[in-house]
């Protein structure tokens, strides 16, 4: 089977062709994956302006969809499959508008898919085997969303804990910016931290690690964001513009985040005996995130695998939505393409 997803959350416009087959073995084989970035678009803004990112995709997705057809040398396809949330509103209803038309032309079933979900199911891409996966902790941890999830099974979900307030991509765009650096932040924050890991000094700072010994499984990083205004502030010009200071700052940022994450995560799994740790989500290309969580599940928790999506598929991409959309076929779950809305506060636990 071959599959056409197209995704539009946020500022990527996305189209991917996979190939997709077996039932207890998945396999997939990606076709295309075309992300065009409206980054540096929005990136004088400090973050995303919906309805410019609403104009971009609306021209982009045709010829995002042309080139990936092209890429994957115009595949007779079988399935449609479209993200109908959560995310920015425009932006989605955007992606949705356009699949309809293309079910509607081709007269193809279409496939609504989670956004959210569509980050657990991407590590499946490569191999699936489904065997002695579940119980498993999923963190999700992107600019938009940190939410611990349960995952008893496919297609059963348990939100475990969730930001009270900023997640933790946003936290770090938001630091980014008190320190004079460009969006996303937390590229910027990484490379930063990374060269003040390279310098081999002790950190001297020292931020909140906010929430960290509660006994939920919720998350806050509006005062971490606050904290590090006050200690910027609370330098001097010539200090504050200093490059050992960005760079320290940005490495204790980038620890202290990663430390209640794993923290969280840790505790969930261990709680609720899970069998695997999954992480998705843009935070996950994080390469101190990835290595600090494959030490210290191998410490502590030595008996749960650990899963972590490629690089390439943590960040928004189509393949993610056309490789969740075939588990929901091997299920049965179709839709009449007619009554397909998006919903931009769409949870996981929910009905599409």
């Amino acid at each position: 089977m071959v599959i056409l997803a197209v995704e539009t959350s946020c500022d990527d416009t996305c189209c991917a062709l996979i190939e997709a087959r077996g039932k207890k073995r998945v396999y997939f084989k990606i076709l295309s994956n075309i992300v065009s970035s409206q980054t540096k678009i929005h990136r004088k803004f400090g973050g995303v302006y919906p309805s410019l990112a609403k104009r971009k995709h609306q021209k982009n997705l045709p010829l995002v969809l042309k080139k990936a057809l092209r890429e994957a040398k115009n595949p007779k396809f079988d399935l449609l499959s479209v993200t109908v949330g959560p995310g920015l509103e425009p932006c989605l209803w955007t992606g949705v508008n356009f699949a309809k038309n293309l079910a509607e032309k081709w007269n193809l079933p279409l496939i609504p898919i989670n956004h959210i979900e569509a980050h657990i199911f991407v590590n499946f891409i490569k191999k699936h085997n489904a065997s002695n996966l579940f119980p498993a902790i999923c963190l999700v941890v992107s600019g938009g969303h940190t939410q611990l999830i349960l995952v008893n099974d496919f297609m059963d979900y348990k939100i475990l804990g969730e930001t009270r307030d900023d997640a933790a991509g946003e936290c770090f765009d938001k630091t980014a910016r008190i320190l004079g650096l460009s969006y996303p932040g937390g590229p910027e924050i990484a490379k930063r931290a990374k060269n003040f890991q390279k310098s081999k000094k002790n950190l001297k700072i020292s931020l909140p690690r906010p929430m960290i010994n509660q006994k939920n499984y919720d998350f806050s990083f509006s005062g971490l964001k606050t904290a590090v205004l006050y200690d910027f502030k609370n330098r001097s010009n010539k200090k504050r513009l200093s490059k050992n200071y960005i760079n320290e700052m940005a490495a204790e940022i980038q620890q202290a985040i990663i430390n209640v994450l794993l923290r969280k995560t840790l505790k969930a799994a261990k709680n609720h005996k899970a069998k695997t740790i999954i992480l998705g989500g843009g935070v996950a290309a994080n390469e101190k995130l990835r290595r600090d969580f494959k030490e210290k599940t191998k410490k502590d928790l030595p008996k749960i695998k650990l899963l972590l999506p490629e690089i390439k598929f943590c960040t928004d991409n189509a393949a993610m939505i056309g490789a969740t959309a075939y588990f929901y076929w091997l299920k049965g779950g179709k839709k009449n393409w007619k009554e397909i809305k998006a919903n931009a506060n769409l949870k996981i636990d929910e009905s599409i």
